[in-house]
């Protein structure tokens, strides 16, 4: 049974597909209300694990549980920062964890967790089983054909860099800046505007990922920190090479100069200056594109369920 909160596109697609589903309101990490009414699931659905997939569930799923020994709880952690509360919240009660990543595990261990307790599974995304075709966002805008797109994915949050942005293009050379254009996927869908000279497209939320995505050249990723990049693998899988920071679990997925361009974390220079170069140099795009795609066969959703049931397996003969 999936247990989500109402109205998420999660709940929705899982209750289309025919899946056991109770959508719960969920307010805040030790929401008392809500724990009652998870509990109430686990017993009804005489659940012989329950698997927390983010923090609040965490805690919401530990207050569901209290007095229920009997029933073992698995936490997926997905930051790649060492865990506050350590005590509290990762303590015996739990009886594995999983991490996305190795840089979450280390983290995880550098927090005082004992390392002989945590999976690593890399989380996996759904591969497109044919070509998908990419959204013609020049046509759209209005863009010339020698237009380079850059994309940017996911939250947009000074977590994940996006006040760099600006620094960045103001270090890109004129004669790649004047090509260049900026597309974001995610946050809000507020139009045209600009970061460091370059004119942006404010796209915000998008349904259909993949060939919005496929449309772009490259993916730009400042994430500051990261737990493995599911947005990046979204990009290789459609042949978009990605250009990132080398932090957290991103240096897991991106080889660099074969499948993409990791630079030093932080270091804004260096990131503008490969920039410029995947911006001038179409042949070095195609190549990383086609190795990204071929990199992104290694973390099909499939092998992430063979994971996570191996840890299930596991917990149940324990």
């Amino acid at each position: 049974m999936l247990i989500g909160v109402p109205q998420s596109p999660l709940v929705d697609k899982a209750r289309a597909a025919g899946l056991a589903v109770a959508a719960t309101t969920m307010r805040a990490d030790w929401d008392v209300r809500a724990a009652q009414k998870i509990r109430a699931r686990v017993r009804a659905w005489n659940a012989d694990i329950v698997h927390a997939h983010d923090a609040r569930a965490h805690a919401l799923s530990m207050l569901a549980l209290l007095g229920q020994t009997g029933v073992p709880l698995i936490v997926t952690r997905r930051v790649p920062f060492t865990p506050r509360s350590a005590r509290l919240k990762y303590g015996e009660r739990i009886a594995r964890f999983i991490a996305i990543s190795h840089a979450v595990r280390d983290a995880m261990v550098g927090g005082g967790i004992d390392e002989a307790r945590i999976d690593v599974v890399h989380s996996g995304i759904a591969l497109p089983t044919g070509i998908v075709p990419p959204r013609n966002w020049r046509a759209e805008r209005g863009w010339t054909a020698d237009t380079v797109l850059l994309g940017v994915v996911g939250a947009m949050t000074a977590e994940k860099g996006i006040d760099l942005l600006e620094s960045i293009g103001n270090l890109i050379p004129a004669d790649a800046r004047s090509v260049a254009r900026i597309v974001m996927l995610g946050g809000d869908s507020s139009g045209p505007t600009a970061l460091g000279g370059i004119p942006v497209w404010k796209a915000g939320f998008v349904n259909d990922i993949a060939p919005a995505v496929a449309g772009l050249d490259v993916l730009i990723h400042p994430s500051r920190a990261e737990g493995l990049g599911t947005a990046v693998l979204d990009a290789m899988a459609v042949g978009v090479p990605p250009l990132a920071f080398g932090v957290g679990g991103l240096t897991e997925v991106i080889q660099d100069g074969k499948s993409g361009i990791l630079v030093p974390g932080g270091d804004t220079a260096a990131f503008a200056r490969e920039c410029t170069r995947l911006i001038l140099d179409r042949h070095l795009r195609e190549r990383l594109g086609q190795g990204a795609a071929l990199r992104a066969q290694s973390f099909d959703a499939a092998e992430m369920t063979k994971g996570v049931e191996a840890v299930y397996n596991r917990v149940l003969r324990g």
